[in-house]
């Protein structure tokens, strides 16, 4: 049984409420353009919930299929990356405009000074032999 407080069960408790006041129409007939009224807005209620239901299957529907046109997409724009590469070369500045990184070299480790003093290595220690 669906809780009072999600719409399901807010729709649920006013078809009850609805069928009761239909059922005891004859005692109650002050009200029955209010009754009609209701159940009217309960008719509509239950279209706008069914539309959003379907709403919400499409959603996901939607979201699978944009996930997978994605995914294409991507692998598309990567074989395209590596065509303009190819095509300028990896040095090319022009790569830059593509929002792709030149190769520009690798950084190297400086070059040890050698007037640069370092201090000789210290000599280990002899093992001990096992016995």
């Amino acid at each position: 049984m669906a809780r009072e407080t999600t719409n399901a069960g807010k729709i649920g408790k006013l078809q009850r409420f609805s069928a009761v006041l239909a059922a005891n129409s004859a005692d109650l007939p002050h009200l029955e353009g209010s009754r009609t009224q209701l159940d009217t807005l309960l008719t509509r209620v239950q279209e706008v919930a069914k539309q959003q239901a379907a709403f919400i299957a499409g959603k996901q529907e939607s979201s699978k299929l944009l996930k997978e046109l994605l995914t294409e997409t991507e692998r598309l724009g990567n074989v395209l990356r590596l065509a303009v590469i190819h095509h300028y070369g990896i040095r090319a500045e022009k790569l830059a405009e593509f929002g792709l990184q030149p190769f520009r070299g690798r950084n190297r480790k400086a070059k040890p000074d050698p007037d640069a003093k370092t201090p000789p290595p210290s000599p280990t220690p002899p093992s001990d032999p096992i016995e």
